[in-house]
């Protein structure tokens, strides 16, 4: 991206020969703090910043900021805002080439490149609401990998909204070598724990659902590449290499959950993951129109019965499990069920049930995972 200020007036900003691609995914990763609608239009744009050979692109909606940074070859340092839904289509339709963005009278830019080429209006960068610079002392190192697939199993179950704001965070618990990451929405718990390579002190903070929603996009998933993450007492931070993205924590007490993971069972079955997983989406092709009726588990001797009942039809289907204990009759919600199913990696999972009106628990045998969700009450929902 060349950069140059052909405005004595106004301290805007430019460098040289960025490319295309890497405008276009510095733009992605910044734009993901940027909100589809704002209360003020500043917050709908992009801060770009150019300094010290380095072009800064800035996405921040107050709750959320991220920064990615790109090489460049600075002629005048400075500044601007500029609309980001509009910029990133821009740069993504642009032939391949360097982009040139120049601004020259007040509150206007060109973007070029080859033959083509945009004005646009942008604003001072004065009217932006900067990320803050975090203290660089209380942080753990999580490989990509391990921290990505942690979030995938897990923030499913962060719940949309709720009267009680914890809810809608995950709790990330560290103790020594592990981190340990809940989620819950009132109706299920997803619980993954993290074995980190070295020892920290013992630490509790709630992170919002949807920061992470983001932040898993932006992390590669690369067992090999490490994510620092710093904490403060309100906020988190994540560096991921070019990037680094800061949000608020959210306050407040999360639900303990370890009272409600007891090990005690009635009935255990193993099932083979996947065949159950495409037996439950068969029989939800009959219940999607109407989220009370439930997906029955009868659970026999070795066999497990699925049935599902509505205004449109009937379905039963039956598979080989491992059984210990009793027999057992029991309904569930089958978006819960897939949506846990859906994240194990796992080919066979082990399901624990107590009654028919207790939560049923799934883990693997090193407690790696535990995931519990709370059935329906089959005389109401008949």
């Amino acid at each position: 991206m060349a950069l140059r200020n052909t405005s004595e007036r106004y301290e805007y900003i430019y460098g040289s020969n960025v490319r295309k691609l890497e405008t276009d995914m510095a733009g992605k990763q910044a734009a993901k703090a940027v909100p589809a609608k704002a209360t003020t239009s500043i917050l709908e744009c992009l801060l770009l910043r150019a300094e010290k050979e380095e072009i800064t692109l800035t996405g921040n909606n107050l709750e959320l900021g991220i920064e990615t940074v790109m090489p460049g070859n600075i002629e005048e340092e400075g500044s601007i805002a500029i609309q980001a839904k509009v910029f990133g289509e821009i740069v993504r339709k642009l032939p391949e080439g360097d982009v040139v963005l120049e601004t020259g009278e007040k509150d206007q830019a060109t973007v070029r490149c080859k033959k083509t080429k945009y004005n646009l209006s942008v604003k001072s960068a004065e009217e932006y609401t900067c990320i803050p610079d975090m203290e660089r002392k209380n942080h753990v190192t999580i490989s990509e990998f391990d921290l990505k697939e942690a979030i995938r199993q897990t923030i499913f179950s962060v719940a949309d909204t709720s009267s009680k704001k914890a809810m809608t965070g995950e709790l990330w618990e560290i103790n020594g070598k592990e981190l340990k990451i809940v989620a819950l929405d009132g109706h299920r718990i997803s619980l993954r724990k993290i074995k980190l390579k070295k020892e920290y002190e013992p630490r509790k903070v709630i992170v919002p659902g949807k920061t992470l929603a983001e932040i898993i996009k932006i992390i590669g998933g690369d067992p090999e590449k490490e994510i620092a993450v710093y904490f403060t007492e309100n906020h988190i931070q994540f560096e991921i290499e070019n990037t680094r993205a800061i949000s608020r924590l959210i306050e407040g007490e999360y639900l303990k959950v370890e009272q409600l993971l007891s090990k005690d069972y009635g009935t255990k079955i193993k099932v083979q993951k996947k065949e159950l997983q495409e037996c439950i989406d068969r029989a939800g092709l009959l219940l999607k129109d109407d989220a009370k009726k439930p997906i029955i588990l009868n659970i026999e001797e070795n066999i497990l019965s699925l049935e599902a009942v509505s205004n449109m039809g009937s379905m039963n289907e039956s598979m080989f499990v491992v059984k210990e204990g009793e027999k057992l009759r029991i309904g569930f919600n089958p978006k819960f069920l897939l949506e846990m199913l859906r994240v194990i990696d796992d080919e066979e999972v082990f399901m624990y049930f107590t009654s028919a009106k207790t939560p049923c628990t799934v883990r693997d045998e090193k407690d790696s995972y535990v995931y519990l969700v709370l059935p329906v009450n089959l005389s109401a929902a008949a």
